[in-house]
């Protein structure tokens, strides 16, 4: 495919200039495809099964030079730009949650319990790489949600006037350098309620064909939801979305 032919042009470009024992060389893609797995097709409009969260991670890092081994740690792609600061020797932010993945890479040190993952106005979605859990919202109607943004448009064209019509300054969120931003109510081009809330054991069904039902479980994997919405200043209506406790 093109993405193997030109990865391959890089990989043979770094022989060729000894590029391997000073410059760290991370591969990721973008989210996976269904290509008929859970009877879908494509992506995001179902829920955000394996095949569509997990996606490559490769990294080579000169400084410990370790290659051809998994990494058993759980990490997530906003540890990247952390990782990148840390090997240029640059201070992370202060409000920066990625983590640098020096030490794991080197040494499989732990990275994070969980992990947050999803898309607006769908599953909000928690792993602690064993089990995954989705969390759907307890009403049809998928509401309430918001739309928060300093830049009302959508992926093709501006906000329409009826949804600017109701809009109002929120708060500013711990991560927007103290700036309100503007709410409008959201919509999303997908309903959740449909497939109801999922609990996943990738231990014994890595596929994801078996919900399972075990409340202790549960408890564990709203109890990582919960801390990580809440280290995420989640808006206040997501968890009545959810039907959790604020």
């Amino acid at each position: 495919t093109m993405c193997d032919t030109y990865l391959g042009k890089v990989l043979d470009l770094m022989d060729e200039l000894d590029l391997w024992k000073d410059t760290m060389l991370i591969v990721n893609t973008d989210h996976g495809f269904l290509l008929g797995e859970h009877d879908w097709w494509a992506k995001c409009v179902m829920p955000f099964y394996n095949e569509v969260a997990l996606t490559p991670l490769f990294i080579w890092d000169p400084r410990c030079g370790r290659a051809g081994e998994r990494c058993p740690r759980l990490v997530q792609t906003i540890d990247l730009p952390a990782t990148l600061l840390e090997y240029f020797g640059v201070p992370l932010p202060p409000d920066m949650e990625g983590k640098p993945l020096r030490d794991a890479i080197a040494r499989d040190a732990h990275v994070r319990d969980a992990g947050l993952f999803g898309m607006h106005g769908g599953h909000v979605n928690v792993t602690d790489g064993r089990y995954v859990y989705m969390r759907a919202p307890v009403d049809p109607s998928n509401k309430p949600l918001f739309n928060y943004t300093l830049m009302p448009t959508h992926m093709r064209n501006f906000f329409s006037l009826e949804e600017l019509r109701p809009a109002e300054l929120a708060p500013p969120f711990s991560f927007t350098k103290g700036l309100p931003t503007l709410r409008c109510p959201g919509r999303s081009w997908v309903n959740p309620h449909q497939f109801g809330t999922l609990l996943f054991d990738l231990e014994t069904d890595f596929q994801q064909e078996h919900p399972i039902n075990d409340a202790r479980i549960e408890k564990m994997m709203i109890d990582h939801l919960l801390r990580l919405m809440k280290a995420n200043d989640a808006p206040a209506e997501q968890y009545q979305r959810l039907g959790l406790p604020a």
